[in-house]
């Protein structure tokens, strides 16, 4: 059900985007209500330089007192936007890769209550990605897997693509002050939104490479990122499997984990053994350790499968939104 009236809010942080942050105010359409420019301690004062050159009647610069990457700006932005009683917000960086005028492809999946959150995809369509190094395509892929993995969320790719927008109902629901503040930021974000079941789509959009410089070098953060990403796994696991719900799919993983490792454990004994012994191990004994680790597999299989068919469908604003309807109603 679309709601014209609802107001819409953008993001846009701000570190060393002098250069391109006007013109993303300038593309930015009427129908946005207000415009948080968020200078995250920068050294070029982007704050103090958009307050003195734009004349935006929307926007209001924010300011952190220390740099928190930017995830610490879109909470600011976040934060504030609820404070103002913004509906939606959408996050916009401010070097130029991510076209304002987009914005209504973003907003419309939540206006119509298809969705809580969306984000952008290069990936869609082939002639998206022409444009893309190949090294950015192809971490963006492997980063897209573990993804899946970590947060639940099956269908989406391009985890890293920070054009975003949100209902903030949702953002009510999340824990912001706990959220990364960095580079994993957006990941996270895609782990606390399945925490509440939360919808999540992606929005095709193409690729856009300015003549900013990319201050995240892969070397230092793929070990840091495969540690949050095996720690978001496990959490999510234990959350949705042990904790919330024990359903089939708790079943077939704790069982498919546990014969793997008593087959595994049955035949490395045996093995060990027979080194020691000189003597072949039977065909029986080795059946006995294949056995229960191909059934195994197959549960563990099936627990992914269970796993991809339980991604969240049912927009959490809709129940959000009857539920303070009720309350509303039922005052006196």
């Amino acid at each position: 059900m679309t709601k014209p009236h609802m107001k819409i809010a953008v993001a846009i942080p701000c570190y060393k985007v002098t250069q391109h942050v006007l013109d993303v105010i300038r593309t930015v359409p009427a129908s946005v209500t207000r415009i948080y420019a968020v200078d995250d301690a920068c050294p070029d004062n982007s704050g103090a330089f958009i307050m003195q050159h734009c004349k935006d009647q929307r926007v209001q610069v924010l300011f952190n007192p220390q740099n928190q990457g930017v995830g610490g700006a879109v909470v600011t932005a976040y934060q504030q936007a609820l404070v103002d009683g913004m509906d939606i917000v959408v996050k916009v960086d401010g070097d130029g890769q991510m076209n304002p005028k987009l914005l209504p492809l973003f907003v419309h999946p939540i206006l119509s209550g298809q969705a809580d959150y969306t984000k952008g995809n290069r990936f869609f369509r082939p002639e998206s990605v022409r444009g893309m190094p190949p090294v950015r395509l192809v971490g963006n892929a492997l980063l897209s897997f573990l993804t899946k993995l970590s947060c639940g969320y099956w269908s989406i790719m391009d985890p890293t693509n920070g054009y975003t927008a949100v209902h903030t109902s949702v953002l009510r629901e999340l824990p912001l002050d706990k959220l990364e503040k960095r580079y994993f930021f957006e990941t996270d974000m895609l782990f606390r939104l399945n925490t509440i079941r939360a919808v999540v789509r992606d929005v095709p959009m193409d690729s856009v490479y300015a003549d900013e410089q990319s201050n995240l070098k892969i070397s230092r953060v793929l070990p840091e990122f495969l540690k949050k990403h095996l720690s978001r796994l496990g959490r999510r696991y234990v959350y949705n499997y042990l904790v919330r719900d024990f359903n089939v799919g708790s079943v077939y993983s704790l069982c498919g984990s546990l014969l793997v490792f008593v087959g595994g454990a049955f035949g490395v004994w045996h093995w060990a053994h027979s080194n020691a012994s000189h003597l072949p191990a039977t065909s029986g004994t080795v059946m006995l350790a294949a056995m229960p680790i191909l059934v195994g597999i197959q549960l563990l299989i099936a627990f992914l499968h269970h796993d991809v068919s339980n991604v969240p469908s049912d927009p959490l604003q809709i129940s959000l939104r009857e539920h303070i309807d009720d309350l509303e109603e039922a005052q006196p």
